[in-house]
């Protein structure tokens, strides 16, 4: 068994503020960073549970340079830093792998799920895919999708959670926080890292044939600008349109040209 994992931080149990996820903030982030770690280590653990003999680990938070090799079970395979692939937080993943598990997602922007709600950047008031807010766990599930792997897990706020399981109930999950507005409240941090070990396990051992999600016929990606000044510059992306102050957008039938819309763009 061949498993993908793609780590984020703003899902991670705890997390409440910007600086907590920030390495240049070293009296927040670190405890955090060892959290992140924590919880990519139990989802690995129970890929080997599972029997898994590949597991590669995609670090996709910020400068993708926050998971710690030594700290993670030995036999996998850390890719840390950014290739400039399209697939950016997917980068690895290829037609050969059995499975995709997503470690430390958060809610889309415009969602009250986290108090760190975001797609992509800060520089975004929103992503929408045909009308709907697109999470990055949406956009990274639908890059999963075109290469044919199944998502067997997902851990992150509970918002989150619930809007995987809309999508997909077959997808496993666990819920690593909940939000007040500006607060959060989480469980204890062993409780979330043994739920994420188990519920790993327990979702690779499933048929997974039923995780693969469906792409949509087309695709219309609307992106909402905090400032019109970069939604007119953007504009200019080919065949994307302003279609208002705020906001441009870009219509295709292949999942692959919205991906590459999206690496200038986002």
């Amino acid at each position: 068994m061949k498993i993908f994992i793609s780590a984020d931080m703003e899902g991670v149990n705890g997390i409440t503020h910007w600086n907590e996820t920030e390495g240049t903030m070293p009296t927040y982030y670190n405890q955090f960073q060892q959290q992140m770690n924590a919880e990519v280590k139990m989802a690995c653990l129970g890929a080997k549970d599972a029997k898994a003999e590949i597991i590669f680990v995609k670090d996709a938070h910020d400068t993708a340079r926050n998971l710690i090799a030594s700290q993670l079970p030995d036999g996998i395979i850390l890719h840390r830093g950014w290739s400039g692939a399209i697939c950016s937080m997917m980068a690895g993943l290829d037609e050969t792998y059995d499975a995709v598990i997503f470690i430390g997602y958060h809610s889309a922007s415009k969602s009250i799920g986290n108090t760190l709600s975001h797609t992509m950047s800060s520089r975004l008031s929103h992503v929408k895919i045909n009308g709907e807010l697109a999470s990055e766990f949406l956009i990274n599930a639908y890059y999963a999708a075109y290469k044919k792997v199944p998502i067997a897990f997902l851990s992150g706020d509970r918002a989150l959670t619930e809007t995987v399981k809309a999508i997909n109930p077959n997808i496993e999950t666990v819920a690593t926080k909940d939000t007040d507005h500006g607060a959060t409240f989480s469980p204890h941090p062993d409780t979330t890292n043994k739920q994420i070990q188990e519920t790993v396990t327990k979702a690779l051992k499933k048929d997974l044939s039923k995780n693969i999600l469906s792409l949509p016929n087309s695709f219309t990606i609307e992106v909402e600008y905090r400032t019109h000044a970069e939604a007119y510059s953007k504009s200019f992306f080919p065949k994307a349109k302003l279609i208002d102050s705020n906001t441009i957008q870009f219509k295709t039938k292949d999942y692959y040209d919205a991906l590459v819309f999206m690496k200038f763009v986002l």
